[in-house]
C-alpha cells in the first residue's frame, strides 16, 4: 500500500506542477494530503472535443419521387405488416470467445481467403443451423399451406444506394465459415454494382440483416413475404457484464455482447418457438466451437 501510496503521490504532484500551484506536499515526508489538493484549485482542464459536423443533404428543401426500387420495397413493407402478425423477440449473446476467434485467425483467414472475417458469419452459421432444428422459422406460407423446405436459403439484407435489396445465400447449411464470408462479400458487392441476376433476389426462406452495421444495438425488422421470420443482429459492444465460473463463482468482467431480434409472423410461429430457436443460437454463439467449421 504504501508503494502505492507513493506512486500516487508522484503522479499528483506531476499533475500538480504542470497546472496547480504545488508540487509538494505538506504531510509527512512531502506526502500530498486531500487539503493540498483542495488549496491548490483547478488543476485539469479537459479538452473539449471537437466537433464534426454533418453534411447537409442536397435533397434538404426538394421533392423527388420514389424511385421503382422504393416502391417496391414499401410495398411489400405494407403488405407484409397488414396481412401477418407480426412480434419481435430479443435475446442479449455473449459472444466474447466468437471475438478471441476471430482475433485469433482473422489475419490467417484473410490471407488465405482473400476476405475479411466479420461477425456476420460467425451468425449466419449458427443460424442455419437452428434453422434446420426449427423448421417453422424456416418455413413459407403458399396460400393456406405452410410449407417446410429441405433447404436454408438465407437472404442478406444489403444497404445500396438505391435501397434495400435481399441477395440469397442458397443451401447456406452446406456452407463453412469461410464459404458463407466469401459468398456474402460478393453478393454485397455485386449487389451494390448492380451486378445481380434476378434469380439470385429470389427463393429465400429466411433472412438475415446485420442492423449493427451502422452501429444499431438492434431493431425491430420486417419480415419479407412469403417468409415467417427475419433475424436482426445488432452491434457487438464491450460491456461489463455477470460471469460465473466453473465453481459458481460469479464475477463482473468485459464482456462482447450483442443483441439478436427475430421478428415472426405470430400467425405460424408462437413466441416459445422463437425463444427456442434464439436460445439454441444463442448457446451455438456462446460455445463458440466452430474450429472444425471455418474451411481454412
Amino acid at each position: 500500500f504504501v508503494a502505492h501510496g507513493l506512486l500516487l503521490d508522484q503522479f499528483v504532484a506531476g499533475l500538480l506542477g504542470k497546472g496547480g500551484e504545488i508540487a509538494q506536499g505538506t504531510g509527512v515526508g512531502g506526502r500530498i494530503r486531500k487539503e493540498d489538493v483542495l488549496s491548490a484549485g483547478p488543476v485539469l482542464h479537459a479538452q473539449a472535443p471537437t466537433r464534426t459536423p454533418l453534411t447537409v443533404s442536397p435533397l434538404r428543401g426538394t421533392t423527388a419521387p420514389m424511385s421503382r426500387l422504393r416502391k417496391v420495397v414499401a410495398e411489400r413493407a405494407v403488405a407484409s405488416m397488414v396481412s401477418t402478425a407480426q412480434l419481435t423477440t430479443v435475446v442479449e449473446v455473449d459472444v466474447t470467445a466468437v471475438a478471441r476467434l476471430r482475433d485469433a485467425i482473422k489475419g490467417d483467414f484473410l490471407a488465405k481467403t482473400g476476405n475479411k472475417l466479420s461477425f456476420l458469419p460467425f451468425f449466419a452459421q449458427a443460424t442455419v443451423e437452428a434453422l434446420q432444428a426449427f423448421p417453422i422459422i424456416n418455413s413459407t406460407v403458399q396460400g393456406d399451406d405452410i410449407v417446410y423446405p429441405v433447404f436454408e436459403n438465407v437472404s442478406i439484407a444489403v444497404d445500396t444506394e438505391r435501397g434495400l435489396l435481399t441477395p440469397v445465400i442458397r443451401d447456406a447449411s452446406t456452407l463453412n465459415i469461410s464459404e458463407i464470408a466469401k459468398t456474402i462479400a460478393d453478393k454485397a458487392d455485386r449487389t451494390r454494382n448492380n451486378k445481380l441476376t434476378p434469380d439470385e433476389l429470389q427463393g429465400g426462406t429466411f433472412t438475415l440483416t446485420n442492423t449493427g452495421s451502422r452501429g444499431a444495438l438492434f431493431d425491430t425488422p420486417v419480415v419479407f413475404l412469403p417468409q415467417v421470420a427475419i433475424l436482426g443482429t445488432g452491434v457487438v459492444t464491450k460491456r461489463p457484464a455477470v460471469v460465473t465460473d466453473a465453481e459458481g463463482n460469479e464475477s463482473i468482467a468485459i464482456r462482447s455482447l450483442v443483441y439478436l431480434a427475430l421478428s415472426y409472423d405470430h400467425r405460424l410461429v408462437d413466441g416459445a418457438d422463437a425463444s427456442r430457436f434464439l436460445v439454441d443460437v444463442k448457446t451455438r454463439l456462446e460455445q463458440a466451437n466452430f474450429d472444425s467449421n471455418l474451411g481454412l
